[in-house]
C-alpha cells in the first residue's frame, strides 16, 4: 500500500484509506457502552426556583458513545466490528442496541442484564455553548454469573479476529472478561488498549496503549507540567511509560497538540513520531479520542506501519473535533480530508457540512464570486460577510465559468489556486467550485440562512434574490470598496510592463 498527502512528518494517501475499507478486517471491540444524548435549544432567561438558565430545547439526539461510538466508527471506516459490552433492560440500552445495528456492527456480544442500567450522558447545549452534562451512571457490581457471560461472549467474539481493541472509562468492568476470555482462546494477532488507567491492563502485555496526556502522567505517578514541558518530559519518561503499562508502544494523545508516539528501541520505531493536530476550532466535539483510537486499531490490524498509523488516526481525529456532537469518521470524509491539494468540498461534502453545521444552530452565509487575483476589497468583502452569520461558504466559479463570463484571458488563476487562497482566509469556513453561470443550483439545494454580495450589485439585479428570498433566506448587499478589483489590479500589472525590474525573473 502506498503511504504517501501530508499529515505531518509522515504521509498518508487517500489510496490507503480506500484499502482498508476493502480489506475490512475483523476487530473486537470490547469495553464501557454508553449512550450520548443531545439536548440543543436557546435559553433566554432565568428560572424564578433558582439562578439558572431556562433552556428551550428545539432538537434532542441520541448517538452511541464510549465503546459503542469506537464500534461505530470503526465499522464507518469499513472494519468488520463485534463489541461485547453491557447495557441496562432499559430504553437507553434499546436505543443504543439498535443505533448499533443499523450501523452494521455485530452486537450478539452486547449482553443485556436487568440489574444494570445503560450508562448515559445528557448534554444540555444553548447557543453553542454546553451548560451541562448530567451523567446517569450507576455502579452496580457485577454478579459473578453476569461476568461469566462477560467473558463467555468475548471468548466467542475473539474467535479468528485480526484486533482487540479495549476501550475502559474507568469502570474495570471488562478486565476480568477478557482476561478470562484470553486464557480460552489465542491472543489476537493486535491487542490495543484505551484506558482511562492503563496500569490494570499491563498483563494483557498490550501492542499498543493510547493514555492522553493527563492519563500518562498519572500513570507515572506524577503531575503533568504546566510551564509547557509535558512534552519533554513525556519524551524522557518513554522508557518508563512503556514499562509500567506493560506495552510495546505508547500512543499518548496531545489534545490540541496532536500526538507522540513512544515505540521499541528496536523495530518500527526508534524515536518519538509526532502527529500535528489540524488547527481548527472545536464545535462542541465529542469523542475523537473515540475515532483516533478506532483508525489507529484498523490500520494497525491490516499491517500499516505504526507511524503511519497514528498519522491516520490524527486525520481522522481532525475530521470530527470541527464537528458537533458525538460523531463518526467515516472513509468517503477521511479520503475527502486527505485530499489537501484540493481546499474545495465537493457539493455532496458541503451539504453533509452544513447539514450538522445546522443542526447545531449556527446560521449559514454563502457568498460567491470568481476570486480570481485576491484583494484588499475581496478580504473586506468577506469579513463583512462573515459577520452575518456563523459559518462562511465561499463558492468559486470554476474556470470554465470564468472565461464564460469574463473571456477567454480569464482566469489568471485555476480554480484549484483561488479555492486554496480563500480556504486559507480566518473568515472562511468552507470553499466550493460551481460550474454554472451564477450559483442558482447551489443555493436551491444548499438553501442558506444569508446570501450575501458584493456593493456593486443591487439585488434587482440578481436572478439568485428570486430563489433565497422564495425560500424564506436574506439577500445582503454589503460596501463597495472602490478601486478594488481584479480588472484593475490585472490593469496595473500590465501597464508596468518594461519597466525596470518588473519582467525581472528574479
Amino acid at each position: 500500500m502506498d503511504y504517501s498527502a501530508s499529515t505531518g512528518a509522515v504521509t498518508v494517501t487517500p489510496d490507503l484509506v480506500l484499502a482498508l475499507r476493502h480489506l475490512a478486517p475483523r476487530i473486537v471491540v470490547a469495553g464501557d457502552v454508553m449512550l450520548d444524548r443531545w439536548w440543543v435549544g436557546s435559553s433566554n432567561r432565568l428560572s424564578r426556583e433558582a439562578p439558572a438558565p431556562v433552556v428551550e430545547v428545539h432538537r434532542r439526539s441520541d448517538v452511541p458513545g464510549g465503546a459503542a461510538n469506537t464500534a461505530m466508527n470503526l465499522a464507518a471506516l469499513g472494519a468488520d466490528v463485534r463489541l461485547v459490552g453491557l447495557v441496562g433492560a432499559d430504553e437507553a440500552g434499546t436505543v443504543l442496541r439498535e443505533l448499533l445495528v443499523e450501523a452494521g456492527v455485530e452486537v450478539s456480544g452486547l449482553l443485556t442484564a436487568p440489574e444494570v442500567a445503560t450508562v448515559t450522558k445528557t448534554r444540555v447545549v444553548s447557543d453553542d455553548q454546553m451548560l451541562v452534562r448530567i451523567d446517569d451512571v450507576a455502579r452496580t457490581p457485577l454478579t459473578p454469573d453476569l461476568e461469566e457471560e462477560l467473558a463467555t461472549a468475548t471468548a466467542k467474539a475473539l474467535v479468528q479476529v485480526e484486533a482487540l481493541l479495549v476501550c475502559d472509562y474507568d469502570s474495570g468492568r471488562l478486565l476480568g472478561a477478557v482476561q478470562s476470555a484470553f486464557g480460552r482462546q489465542s491472543r489476537p494477532p493486535l491487542v490495543v488498549v484505551d484506558a482511562h488507567d492503563p496500569a490494570p491492563w499491563a498483563g494483557l502485555r498490550p501492542d499498543v496503549v493510547t493514555p492522553n496526556a493527563a492519563e500518562a502522567f498519572r500513570l507515572l505517578g506524577r503531575p503533568a507540567p504546566t510551564d509547557g514541558t509535558r512534552l519533554a518530559a513525556l519524551v524522557a519518561a518513554a522508557p518508563e511509560l512503556r514499562e509500567r503499562a506493560g506495552a510495546e508502544a505508547v500512543l499518548v494523545t496531545l489534545d490540541r497538540d496532536g500526538s507522540v508516539l513512544f515505540g521499541p528501541d528496536h523495530g518500527v520505531v526508534a524515536e518519538p513520531h509526532r502527529t500535528p493536530a489540524w488547527p481548527r476550532a472545536e464545535k462542541q466535539a465529542a469523542g475523537a479520542g473515540d475515532t483516533f483510537v478506532a483508525a489507529l486499531t484498523l490500520a494497525r490490524a491490516t499491517g500499516v506501519p505504526l507511524p503511519v498509523a497514528a498519522s491516520l488516526a490524527q486525520a481522522a481525529a481532525d475530521v470530527v473535533v470541527q464537528r458537533f456532537g458525538t460523531s463518526v469518521c467515516s472513509t468517503d470524509e477521511l479520503v475527502e480530508h486527505l485530499a489537501v491539494g484540493d481546499a474545495a468540498l465537493e457539493e455532496e461534502a458541503l451539504l453533509r457540512r452544513v447539514a450538522a453545521d445546522r443542526a447545531a444552530g449556527r446560521r449559514i452565509v454563502l457568498t460567491n464570486g470568481c476570486f480570481d487575483v485576491l484583494h484588499r476589497g475581496h478580504t473586506i468583502y468577506l469579513s463583512q460577510a462573515a459577520q452575518l452569520g456563523d459559518v462562511l461558504v465561499v463558492a468559486v466559479n470554476s474556470d470554465r465559468s470564468v472565461r464564460r463570463l469574463k473571456g477567454p484571458e480569464r482566469p489568471i488563476n485555476s480554480a484549484a489556486d483561488r479555492a486554496g487562497v480563500l480556504a486559507a482566509l480566518s473568515c472562511v469556513s468552507y470553499v466550493t467550485v460551481f460550474d454554472t453561470d451564477t450559483p442558482v443550483p447551489l443555493l436551491e439545494r444548499l438553501r442558506p440562512d444569508v446570501y450575501a454580495k458584493g456593493g456593486d450589485y443591487t439585488p434587482d439585479q440578481l436572478v439568485e434574490a428570486v430563489v433565497v428570498e422564495g425560500y424564506g433566506g436574506e439577500v445582503r448587499i454589503l460596501d463597495y470598496v472602490p478601486s478594488q478589483s481584479t480588472t484593475e489590479v490585472v490593469g496595473r500589472i500590465r501597464s508596468r510592463r518594461g519597466q525596470p525590474g518588473v519582467d525581472d525573473p528574479a
